[in-house]
């Protein structure tokens, strides 16, 4: 077979998937204006089961919503005949998948949570499916082209079923207000852990500030830049930020020190600040770019402003190094 041909089967396939997905739209109707309200309110968990292919996505959902503060997990219809389907209490919702709607795997689950009244969101794409008939909202999937060439495997038809779970979970996040900050809570770890650290997050603060009057003398700074441990001193005037001394400029000037205890000798005016709210990634790339190990931190606010300026925290790049950044 001719390589380019690869190309084009694939293209194929991707292109059959995008127009199928299209009629997403066909979804969002009163039942699934219902279904959010239910997960809105729910008191309990957001359970999620489904059975093969359909049992994969509802573990990504529920992973989804467990990562965006929603109680959630996944139960296997098929292990919760043993025993698993204690897990589930009244006050829980029960989502479940399964495109045909008509899985035997599902009758018991189906059985046990109509018995004790637990609410469920049925998604398939047939209105007389066993699943369907059994929940209390019906979230009725229209029926797609698959994309191989059999038109029998599992592709358009899972690829829709997870556009609607992930449809779910950020319409949910939308009307929790949900944030980049509270992201970061439930996710600390990982590249979306480093992509959502604030400069505000890893700076130190308080106690922990080399800050020195500029009345003062270089033998004092001296003394405050060993006790700090990082390699600068912050001076400043009437509380307000003024300049630096770096440790490297004092190497640099070396031959002067014995000659003066002058502070004003070897200050650097106007030092690099960052806001609070920048990424740590971008304070990482400006350190970089800058040839410098630390950089202080403003208020937002204050980032905006040209004179007094107070400082909230330093930013060493080992504190960079130390939460995964490169």
């Amino acid at each position: 077979m001719n390589k380019k041909n690869y190309i084009n089967l694939a293209k194929k396939t991707a292109n059959i998937q995008i127009t199928e997905l299209k009629k997403i739209n066909k979804v969002f109707n009163n039942s699934f204006v219902k279904a959010i309200d239910l997960i809105l309110n729910c008191k309990g968990k957001v359970v999620f089961a489904g059975i093969g292919k359909s049992g994969l996505i509802a573990r990504k959902i529920s992973a989804t919503f467990s990562s965006v503060g929603i109680p959630s997990f996944f139960c296997d219809p098929a292990q919760a005949l043993h025993g698993d389907m204690g897990q589930i209490e009244k006050k829980d919702i029960l989502i479940i998948f399964s495109y045909s709607g008509n899985t035997s795997e599902l009758t018991n689950m189906l059985k046990y949570a109509n018995r004790f009244r637990i609410k469920i969101i049925g998604v398939a794409s047939k209105a007389d499916s066993l699943l369907l008939k059994a929940s209390d909202i019906k979230i009725l999937l229209p029926k797609v082209k698959e994309a191989d060439a059999t038109r029998m495997v599992p592709t358009s038809s899972t690829s829709i079923t997870m556009l609607l779970g992930d449809c779910l979970a950020t319409t949910v996040m939308h009307k929790r207000n949900f944030s980049k900050e509270k992201f970061k809570v439930f996710h600390p770890g990982g590249k979306i852990g480093e992509a959502l650290l604030l400069a505000k997050d890893i700076m130190v603060t308080g106690n922990r500030l080399p800050l020195i009057d500029f009345k003062k003398k270089l033998n004092d700074a001296l003394k405050i830049m060993n006790q700090k441990k990082l390699g600068i001193v912050v001076i400043t005037k009437s509380g307000f930020l003024n300049s630096i001394i770096t440790d490297g400029d004092l190497r640099r000037e070396m031959k002067f020190i014995s000659k003066t205890n002058n502070l004003t000798k070897f200050m650097t005016k106007k030092p690099q600040i960052v806001n609070e709210s920048m990424p740590a990634s971008k304070v990482l790339a400006i350190m970089s770019e800058k040839l410098i190990t630390s950089l202080l931190v403003v208020s937002d606010k204050d980032y905006r402003k040209k004179n007094k300026i107070r400082l909230k925290g330093i930013i060493h790049i080992h504190f960079l190094l130390q939460h995964g950044l490169k």
